[in-house]
């Protein structure tokens, strides 16, 4: 008898010390599934540029695995409802993106901005003495007769024809490329000379140059600001608390983006984007520090 008390006490010792085990296993691999972010991003300069040091600073300064996507603006909102991606880092508000917005809403929780004040419009040197768009018919000499573009299909394209219509503008929209429309304002700039370009922020040249948007007429406004937004999956915020916390903390002001788009863009061929983030992120410390939930 007794020894069947005996060997009934060591079984459910031993049923106890296995569950425990299994119990312990589980909570490892659930901590260790909380510990990884799966981050979706458009080829866009801004998102480039903070999506990388994002993965540098989850890797580095808080122990996460972490994988980076590339994808359309569409694929990217898709993947993140569908619960395959943690989260798209580039939702564009009010306006560019309101249609992915109004889809997709019920399955998307909104982190916060990480970079408040978009625009687009019209943009000169700062040493062009005239503020208005309504000004440069009166020198279009000054600007050669031209508008330098970017894409033909780009948004700011087409809306820079409503405003040359809306305003009668006698000077023509040239279409090229975004590396085409910098190298032109670079060049008008070393010599000194008037050029007015399509612009928007957040953009490097920013950083680069001294630069101004023409402002437009009350009645006549055609670009607006706005803010991008970082959008997270439906149960981010239960499933990996501390990256939605992380997410939401980060944030840049014109200056501090600026700054690491135009460290990404002037790097040398050999180094990474990574490298370069790797080094914003060591040259701003306390920046990052308020990022990373305590």
């Amino acid at each position: 008898m007794l020894d069947n008390i005996v060997g009934f006490d060591k079984s459910v010792r031993l049923i106890a010390a296995g569950t425990l085990l299994v119990a312990a296993s589980l909570g490892a691999i659930s901590v260790k599934a909380e510990r990884t972010a799966d981050l979706v991003y458009v080829q866009w300069a801004e998102g480039v540029a903070y999506t990388n040091l994002a993965k540098v600073i989850l890797e580095e300064k808080m122990d996460y695995d972490v994988n980076i996507t590339d994808a359309q603006v569409g694929a990217a909102y898709t993947s993140v409802a569908q619960g395959d991606k943690d989260a798209f880092m580039e939702c564009w508000l009010p306006v560019l993106h309101k249609d992915y917005l109004d889809k997709y809403e019920n399955d998307l929780t909104d982190l916060g901005y990480v970079y408040e004040g978009t625009q687009s419009g019209l943009v000169v040197p700062d040493y062009v003495d005239i503020d208005k768009i309504s000004q440069l018919n009166e020198h279009k000499r000054k600007f050669d007769g031209k508008i330098v573009g970017i894409d033909a299909g780009a948004g700011v394209m087409k809306t820079t024809q409503e405003v040359i219509r809306d305003y009668r503008l006698d000077l023509e929209l040239q279409s090229s490329s975004g590396p085409t429309m910098t190298t032109a304002l670079k060049k008008a700039i070393d010599g000194g000379n008037w050029v007015v370009v399509t612009g928007w922020k957040p953009h490097w040249m920013f950083a680069r140059w001294d630069l101004k948007f023409l402002k437009q007429d009350p009645k006549r406004k055609k670009w607006k600001k706005g803010n991008i937004h970082i959008m997270g999956r439906e149960n981010l915020k239960e499933d990996k608390p501390r990256l939605a916390k992380f997410l939401s903390n980060m944030h840049f002001t014109d200056e501090q983006l600026g700054s690491l788009m135009l460290a990404v863009r002037e790097k040398d061929p050999d180094t990474s984007v990574a490298d370069v983030a790797a080094e914003w992120m060591d040259n701003h410390r306390r920046l990052i520090r308020k990022w990373i939930p305590r």
